[in-house]
């Protein structure tokens, strides 16, 4: 697999925020987003076992696969293999693409269609004006939980203001860029 890292911090952002997690950010993206903070062209080739043996040495029970699409690249047998070792896998992805069935938690922050996948325990949505996150949570599998986080930089009013009118949505904020940690 192309890993461009592994890293123990916080959950910075969704409904786990806060909570210590060893993060295993895959290389490979299928999508272009513009606001993407992630050096895709830096990558180390490493087995499941490697990356096993790199994650069992961080005292957490979560551990996050996000990417670049960690879809593209993640597979049953590591999803398997990190349970072995106690950990619970949980996922961010842009829900184009299928993922395990056995993954502990699925948090979907959509860009753009077609979806591929098939089960959602938190949607994520960027906050765009003009986009009405209830229809593009009308195109996937219904969520658990339903968050909205504004873009990086830009006034939180307008999110503040949809999820005070639409109850069903909670706010999600990049506490670790707020924080200035990893």
């Amino acid at each position: 697999m192309r890993v461009n890292e592994i890293f123990y911090s916080l959950q910075g952002e969704g409904h786990f925020t806060g909570c210590p997690a060893i993060f295993v950010r895959l290389s490979g993206c299928n999508r272009a987003c513009p606001f993407c903070d992630t050096d895709f062209a830096s990558f180390t080739e490493m087995t499941e076992e490697e990356i096993v043996n790199a994650v069992s040495t961080f005292p957490a029970e979560i551990v996050v696969i996000t990417g670049g699409e960690p879809a593209m690249q993640l597979t049953d047998s590591l999803v398997r293999k990190l349970h072995a070792i106690g950990k619970r896998v949980h996922v961010e992805t842009n829900g184009s693409l299928p993922l395990p069935e056995s993954l502990d938690w699925v948090t979907c922050s959509p860009k753009t269609p077609p979806y591929g996948i098939q089960r959602i325990n938190e949607l994520k949505l960027l906050f765009t004006p003009g986009v009405d996150p209830e229809t593009v949570a009308a195109t996937l599998p219904k969520a658990q939980i339903l968050s909205l986080q504004p873009l990086a930089g830009e006034d939180p009013a307008p999110t503040i203001d949809y999820i005070l009118a639409h109850p069903a949505w909670r706010l999600s904020l990049q506490t670790h860029k707020l924080l200035q940690i990893r």
